[in-house]
């Protein structure tokens, strides 16, 4: 069992603690002193490379964020397409809570989507669907995005020890 340092508002129902050194421990908390728990942020791979939700990502053959952009503002994430398969902004993938949304962005050529343990589905233009973490998105051309598990972000204003 860890004891909190005394002063501290950790109690035994607090469900996510974090160590930072031996004796002392932290609730995982935003930094903004809410108390609210710090987020599950899934991730999505592409090309290789491992991108966090904390924003939207939109990934195409040469994306743009959109005119109007309501919230935060999306990271943009290009592909290669040698045969044109994949749309200039193809697909959006965001995390709203705890679930992950993947949208067609009205590509020319459509996206294909296969969860674990399930049949493909092609989103029509526009089209949005929840995934789950293991969810592979395929938008031509050899391009695919993996739906990565949520992992605990821990908002420090100090290093941890």
């Amino acid at each position: 069992m860890v004891v909190p340092p005394r002063g501290s508002t950790v109690t035994p129902d607090d469900e996510d603690t974090v160590l930072r050194a031996p004796g002392r421990t932290v609730p995982a908390t935003q930094p903004d002193g809410s108390g609210r728990p710090a987020p599950r942020l899934h991730g999505v791979r592409v090309g290789g490379r491992d991108l966090l939700l904390d924003v939207p990502v939109v990934v195409g053959r040469r994306p743009t964020a959109p005119r109007v952009v309501a919230g935060v503002t999306p990271r943009l994430v290009e592909v290669p397409s040698s045969s044109h398969e994949v749309s200039g902004s193809h697909v959006e993938v965001r995390q709203h809570g705890e679930t992950v949304v993947v949208t067609d962005l009205r590509s020319t050529n459509g996206t294909r989507v296969t969860e674990p343990g399930r049949v493909p589905v092609s989103l029509r233009q526009g089209e949005s669907l929840v995934a789950r973490a293991g969810t592979i998105v395929d938008v031509g051309d050899g391009n695919l995005l993996e739906i990565l598990p949520p992992q605990r972000i821990i908002p420090t204003k100090e290093p941890l020890l």
